[in-house]
């Protein structure tokens, strides 16, 4: 079956255009924001985003997700240009997606699809693998009719229920169902495994980080444990939960490096991702890292929340790291300019006054890649980690 299902990953360039529906009531700048990242994610498959088709909608249209004149707006540029890809911003449904392909003629994603077929290119691990497998079978199942062209042929006479097409549809429901209960299992054995490993780590204190993709996470956990975990500017970098023991003075405690976040993760990758997100959940401290120089951070704080509670983990004690503080930019207002300032006329002063005042809200800000506040986020976390400790361990004081 593998053969029949096109990768969206080839190792020569392609060209691909963008869609997306901006929603009437929504707030154009986060919309453009997440088609930012739609494009980051193509840039992340190795695919070439040639240009971007935006529509305003109440709600995408059920049919076809853009409205007919649109669509074949998109279908005469791909056809002109040769695009090979058309990606759109939100997951689509099977029959959007037939209805889509008859008119374009051109493969077909959508962002869940996308963010798939990366987790496919980044899983290293057998474990990784494993989760990632899963989640595609569960987005493949509901789109079988849509996923290979080779089926249409085999249908034909006067009419499809009961044909070769139809049968053939069924045979691979079933072995796609049959493989879905195989890596499930293959999961709850690893599961069990890594409960132990965990459960022989003894009673020390975990400290894991979290946050959106690419903020810098794994650059903070090589500083911290003087380790060499993979950290890269690309999405996704990290999939495999890396945990490494640290010592700070004479306090050791473990430190967990975990998936980044995202808007409009797929259901499928949250369902399997959750046992290796364990680490969050057991848990005492979170070290929330954001990147301040990204003008929708406060959004990507937002969205690392909703995830957070999603998977159990939305009453730990949080720990804000403002990372990339050497990348942050702002536009200075004119004297006489009266209009209310606004997110960009923000200094970063003024941002860490902001935070700083919040009640609740413990925070530093550091730039990793230059190494700037990284003495003072390590004395900041010791006496978080030395509190937990201690009302953990009231008569273990000596350690300190």
């Amino acid at each position: 079956m593998a053969d029949k299902k096109e990768d969206i990953l080839k190792t020569g360039p392609e060209r691909a255009v963008l869609v997306s529906v901006f929603r009437d009531r929504r707030d154009v700048r986060l919309a453009e924001e997440e088609l930012d990242e739609l494009a980051f994610l193509a840039d992340t498959a190795g695919l070439e985003v040639d240009r971007v088709f935006t529509q305003r909608l109440p709600q995408p249209m059920t049919s076809t997700y853009v409205g007919p004149g649109k669509l074949q707006e998109i279908a005469e540029y791909c056809e002109a240009e040769e695009i090979d890809w058309v990606i759109f911003d939100d997951e689509l449904s099977p029959s959007q997606t037939r209805n889509i392909e008859k008119v374009l003629g051109r493969r077909i994603s959508d962002r869940t699809r996308l963010i798939l077929e990366i987790f496919q290119q980044r899983a290293k691990t057998a474990y990784a693998k494993t989760q990632v497998q899963l989640a595609q079978h569960e987005y493949m199942l509901p789109r079988l009719t849509g996923m290979w062209t080779h089926l249409e042929r085999q249908r034909g006479g006067t009419g499809t229920r009961g044909g070769a097409g139809e049968r053939e549809i069924e045979t691979d429901r079933r072995v796609i169902r049959a493989n879905i209960t195989k890596l499930k299992e293959e999961l709850k054995k690893i599961d069990r495994q890594m409960a132990v490993q965990r459960s022989n780590r003894g009673a020390m204190v975990r400290v894991a980080l979290v946050g959106y993709t690419n903020v810098g996470k794994s650059t903070i956990m090589n500083l911290l444990s003087k380790s060499e975990v993979f950290a890269e500017n690309k999405l996704f970098a990290t999939l495999d939960t890396t945990v490494r023991k640290v010592v700070l003075d004479n306090l050791p405690f473990l430190l967990s490096d975990t998936v980044g976040f995202i808007r409009k993760l797929p259901t499928q990758l949250i369902e399997s991702f959750k046992s290796t997100l364990d680490e969050v959940r057991e848990a005492d401290l979170l070290l929330h890292v954001v990147d301040i120089s990204h003008p929708g951070f406060e959004e990507q704080i937002k969205v690392v929340g909703e995830t957070l509670r999603d998977i159990g983990a939305g009453d730990k004690p949080v720990f804000l790291v403002f990372n990339k503080i050497d990348a942050y930019t702002y536009i200075e207002k004119e004297a006489d300019d009266l209009t209310p300032a606004t997110r960009e006329n923000l200094s970063l002063d003024d941002i860490k006054n902001s935070w700083i005042a919040k009640e609740n809200t413990p925070c530093i800000f550091i730039s990793a890649a230059n190494r700037t506040g990284i003495e003072e986020l390590r004395a900041s976390l010791y006496a978080m980690v030395r509190e937990i400790h201690a009302g953990r361990y009231p008569f273990n004081n000596f350690l300190y």
